[in-house]
């Protein structure tokens, strides 16, 4: 294990991407991942679960639900739906600070950057500290007020 990034699913997949020297089964495995997502209902699809600083389009949508985090989203481009769907399945089941804490520096470990264009790459991290911010607003909303 290279990493830890406080998710026992996000470690998993890294493990499986980092341990890839092959860039095109990357690329398979990103794209399968973005085939099995769910795809976020388009009502769902608005300005506020949209994912600034991306060339495509991405929604992102995470609730709170009995203290952990479930996640939807999509994308019209498929690659970064597969970077998405990696998120989703990486974060989905974690509590709001666990989601806070993850270190983007795992995405260094995929090993993902290396057949990504700068600007998916930097769209990748955007997801994450979207999900990482709907976390905190979300974590703040349960805190009770004494």
């Amino acid at each position: 294990m290279i990493t830890s990034t406080g998710s026992e699913a996000l470690d998993r997949i890294v493990e499986r991407l980092g341990n890839t020297t092959d860039p095109k089964r990357r690329y398979e495995y990103v794209l399968w991942l973005a085939k099995k997502l769910t795809p976020l209902p388009a009502d769902q699809q608005t300005d506020d679960t949209k994912v600034k600083g991306c060339v495509s389009q991405v929604f992102v949508r995470g609730t709170l639900n009995q203290g952990v985090m479930r996640w939807q989203g999509d994308s019209d481009a498929l690659i970064t739906k597969g970077l998405l769907a990696l998120l989703i399945q990486g974060l989905d089941g974690l509590t709001p600070p666990q989601v806070q804490a993850v270190d983007p520096g795992f995405i260094a470990a995929t090993g993902l950057q290396t057949s990504l264009t700068p600007s998916r790459a930097n769209g990748f991290l955007n997801i994450l500290r979207v999900m990482q911010e709907q976390a905190r607003q979300l974590d703040k909303e349960t805190v009770p007020m004494g």
